[in-house]
């Protein structure tokens, strides 16, 4: 992309591929030699064998005929890797790309970028990830529309800029104090006549000047507000899961379990990728399979991890009001969306418009229009800034429904009353 203003130069021959957070849908019906065919503007000799290396540095091992879309969220995060590596880039952006990853795969992730003879510019919420292999930061600060760039890690980094706010704050405190006496002595010398007035006159325009010296003191993005996810009143057994799929060499192996879930019931759904989880997942939204029995008055609430729930072609407002309730009001509604930094200014936007972590927080909201009674969280860290995520767990915590769960991310696991836990490896 171009930019609207300043400049990024580089070298003419450089070339520069980027690893996109999610795999875009209409991408899902293409088979991998398709998908990675969009890479390049002519046909490639020998494209399979090209495949074949890029599947092989993401140790990933496919069959070249499955559709993208039928892939885990775990692989389609490794084929966007290989997507970007199969144009052998000088530069390579990768965006959020350890969302959908098992501990094997970031650890796999790890050491490729450590080895990696190039440059890596990488967006990432995951700060212990960042530290093992980067060597800088670039901050951009979101008010003040400055670029800085630091030299270590990311602790370091942030620290730096905390101790930076503060003598900043320091620095505004004194001069506040300066300005304030300014203005009390020019209201005092501009009654006064003569010389005391030309003083008031000259006095007003030294406090403006160092009203305009100032520091712009850093702040750091918004958090989302405090919520709360209502429910029906439904009592008895929301779902019951009788047999499920465990995938093992691409093939699926029907296991029988027991679940039953009720109100208060939280379930944690683990495994390598690849293993069927996400898969699970789809077959209970689907509820059209015999194994699965669903309270049919239940209303369910589907968070997915690559937001194939969501309408990518509607508004953000059209997106809200078919989830809206009956006991929300169209204030209410927009009062819910302005708690998860949803706007007045983006309600017009189509949702396929919003970044990544924008439709995250849209999905909640409207999660919290829907009052389910029964949530289906396909990792729901995915895409969303570290500062939400403590308010987001704190919110299923109190969750009075069943919680059917899949989340790489331990800490926020650990911060949800856990009761029952399923690893599809161990079936």
């Amino acid at each position: 992309m171009k930019p609207k203003k300043g400049q990024i130069s580089y070298q003419d021959d450089t070339t520069i591929a980027t690893a996109e957070q999610i795999v875009r849908p209409e991408d899902f019906d293409l088979s991998l030699d398709e998908y990675f065919a969009k890479a390049f503007t002519d046909i490639i000799p020998g494209l399979k064998s090209q495949i074949s290396k890029v599947l092989d540095a993401v140790n990933l091992d496919i069959p070249m005929d499955r559709k993208i879309g039928d892939l885990s969220g775990g692989q389609q995060a490794r084929i966007l890797l290989a997507f970007a590596l199969i144009q052998k880039p000088d530069i390579l952006l990768l965006d959020e790309p350890t969302n959908n990853l098992d501990k094997d795969g970031i650890d796999h992730l790890i050491s490729f970028l450590i080895t990696y003879d190039k440059t890596v510019i990488v967006i990432s919420h995951d700060a212990d990830f960042l530290n093992l292999f980067t060597e800088g930061v670039i901050y951009l600060d979101s008010f003040t529309k400055k670029i800085e760039y630091y030299v270590g890690n990311y602790y370091v980094v942030v620290d730096e800029i905390a101790q930076r706010i503060e003598r900043e704050l320091k620095k505004n405190a004194q001069m506040e104090k300066t300005i304030q006496d300014r203005k009390d002595k020019v209201n005092f010398f501009s009654h006064k006549g003569g010389k005391m007035r030309k003083l008031a006159k000259k006095l007003k325009e030294e406090t403006i000047e160092l009203e305009d010296n100032k520091v712009d003191v850093r702040r750091e993005d918004r958090t989302i507000r405090d919520f709360n996810i209502g429910k029906q009143d439904i009592t008895g057994p929301l779902i019951t899961i009788k047999a499920l799929n465990v995938i093992y060499s691409h093939q699926p192996i029907r296991k029988e379990v027991d679940i039953v879930l009720r109100q208060k019931s939280r379930l944690l759904i683990s495994g390598p990728n690849g293993i069927g989880k996400s898969t699970l997942l789809r077959k209970i939204i689907d509820n059209n399979n015999e194994d699965i029995i669903i309270d049919p008055k239940a209303i369910i609430g589907y968070y997915s991890q690559n937001f194939s729930n969501l309408n990518f072609e509607e508004t953000v407002i059209q997106s809200l009001e078919s989830a809206r309730g009956e006991g929300f009001s169209s204030q209410d509604m927009r009062s819910v969306a302005a708690g998860f930094l949803i706007t007045g200014d983006l309600m017009g936007h189509k949702v396929g418009d919003l970044s990544e972590g924008q439709k995250g927080l849209l999905a909640f909201a409207r999660l919290v229009l829907m009052s389910p009674d029964i949530l289906i969280m396909d990792e729901p860290t995915n895409h969303i800034n570290f500062r939400h995520i403590p308010i987001i767990a704190k919110a299923l915590d109190n969750y009075e429904g069943a919680i059917i769960l899949i989340s790489h991310m331990q800490e926020f696991v650990d911060d949800i009353d856990i009761k029952d836990r399923l690893d599809l490896g161990k079936l």
